[in-house]
C-alpha cells in the first residue's frame, strides 16, 4: 500500500524554516535540537517561542471600531441609530469610537490557535507554557477560527507576526473539529495538499537563502508567448521555483504526491499532465529569452517527494533542445543529505556556480 511521503517531524521543522525566514533567527533555533511528539507539538513550540519573544517586545496595536451608548458624547455620533434607539430621551447618543487596543485580528488569531492546541495532543509542558502565555492575552478575545479572515495586512510594525499567523494558519487547517462544541479531534495533521504548499515554499526558501549569491531565485510568471490575438483566456504559468545564474536557466516545479507516478497495465509512467505542464513553461521560457535577444539554455525539472513505491520517478530528456529532468527528493534522511540532494541539482545545470575544490 503506497502512503505518502516520509518526513520526520524534525525536518518539518527544516522545511518550516526556510518556508518562513523569520524562523531562522536565533531564539528559534533550539528549536532543532528539540523532539516533537507530532507536528501539532512542533507548531505549538513555535508559537510558544515567537509569542514568548513578541510579550516582551510588546503585542502589536491596531484602532478597532466599536459602537456604545454615551453620555459623554466622543468619536463619530450616530445621529440615525441614536434616533432609532431613542437614546437622546436618557441623554445619550450612540457614538462609534476608535480604540487602540491589542485586541487586534491578529492577536485575535493566535490567541484563538493556543486555545485550540491546549485541547490538541501536545506534551504536557507545551500545554502548561501556552496557559501561562494566553494569561497575556486577557484583552485579547477569541475568534470562530472556521470563519476569521486570513487577510492581515503587515507593515514595519506588525511585520514579526507574518511567521506566526502563518504557523496559526497551518495548525488551523491541520486541527479539525468536530461538530461537538468543546471537542477537538486530531486527525492526520497535515493532508497532502498543505504539505505541497509547504514543499514548494522550502524549496524556493531553500535555494533563494543557500544560493544567494550565485543564484538568482524567482516565481515568476512566465508570458505565453503567442503570434497575436488575446491571450487572457489562458491560464497562468507560474512554476514554484526559477533558478537563473544569467547564463541557464532551470525551471523547477515541486510535486507532493501518494503516487509519484501513473501505473497501466503494470507499466510505470511519468504524470502526464505535469510533464505537458512543465513542457510549456520551458518552451515558452526559451521563446520568451529569444525574443528578448537572449539565447539561454533553458531547462525544466519534475522535483517528486519520494514516496514508498515500488519504483520512482527518475530521468532526463532532451526535448527539441531542452532538457527535462524528474526526479525525487528523499526527505527521511538527515538534513545535511537532503540538503546535499539539492546542491546537486545545482552542480547538474549550474556547474559554473560550485566553489572549487
Amino acid at each position: 500500500m503506497t502512503t505518502s511521503p516520509v518526513i520526520p517531524i524534525r525536518n518539518v521543522y527544516y522545511m518550516l524554516s526556510y518556508a518562513f525566514r523569520a524562523l531562522q533567527e536565533q531564539q528559534y533555533r533550539k528549536l532543532a535540537t528539540e523532539s516533537f511528539d507530532n507536528i501539532a507539538d512542533l507548531c505549538a513550540a513555535i508559537l510558544i517561542q515567537g509569542m514568548t519573544t513578541q510579550i516582551k517586545r510588546g503585542l502589536s496595536r491596531e484602532y478597532v471600531s466599536h459602537a456604545d451608548e454615551l453620555d459623554s458624547p466622543r468619536g463619530r455620533i450616530e445621529i440615525t441609530e441614536s434616533v432609532r434607539k431613542v437614546t437622546m430621551s436618557r441623554k445619550r447618543l450612540i457614538c462609534t469610537v476608535d480604540d487602540f487596543t491589542v485586541d487586534s485580528q491578529a492577536n485575535r488569531i493566535i490567541k484563538s490557535t493556543m486555545m485550540m492546541l491546549v485541547h490538541a495532543d501536545i506534551s504536557r509542558n507545551r500545554k502548561t507554557r501556552l496557559r501561562q502565555l494566553l494569561a497575556c492575552l486577557d484583552d485579547v478575545r477569541r475568534i470562530d477560527l472556521r470563519r476569521t479572515d486570513w487577510n492581515i495586512r503587515y507593515d514595519r510594525n506588525n511585520q514579526t507576526y507574518r511567521m506566526l499567523i502563518g504557523i496559526c494558519h497551518l495548525t488551523v487547517r491541520g486541527l479539525l473539529q468536530s461538530s461537538q462544541p468543546g471537542r477537538t479531534l486530531l486527525m492526520d495533521f497535515l493532508d497532502d495538499q498543505q504539505m505541497c504548499r509547504i514543499y514548494e515554499k522550502f524549496l524556493f526558501g531553500y535555494y533563494s537563502h543557500e544560493w544567494r549569491d550565485r543564484i538568482n531565485t524567482t516565481h515568476h510568471r512566465i508570458p505565453w508567448m503567442v503570434d497575436g490575438g488575446e491571450d487572457s483566456l489562458l491560464p497562468v504559468m507560474q512554476p514554484d521555483v526559477v533558478l537563473d545564474d544569467g547564463r541557464d536557466v532551470l525551471i523547477i516545479d515541486a510535486k507532493y504526491y501518494t503516487r509519484t507516478m501513473q501505473r497501466n497495465f503494470g507499466r510505470y509512467k511519468i504524470h502526464s499532465a505535469n510533464l505537458y505542464q512543465m513542457f510549456t513553461y520551458v518552451k515558452n521560457k526559451t521563446a520568451q529569452l529569444a525574443a528578448d535577444g537572449s539565447a539561454r539554455a533553458v531547462s525544466g525539472m519534475l522535483l517528486y517527494a519520494k514516496t514508498d513505491e515500488e519504483r520512482q520517478p527518475d530521468g532526463e530528456f532532451d526535448m527539441g533542445g531542452n532538457v527535462i529532468a524528474v526526479r525525487t527528493l528523499d526527505l527521511d534522511q538527515d538534513f545535511p543529505v537532503i540538503a546535499g540532494q539539492l546542491d546537486d541539482v545545482v552542480a547538474r545545470y549550474f556547474p559554473d556556480t560550485m566553489p572549487l575544490a
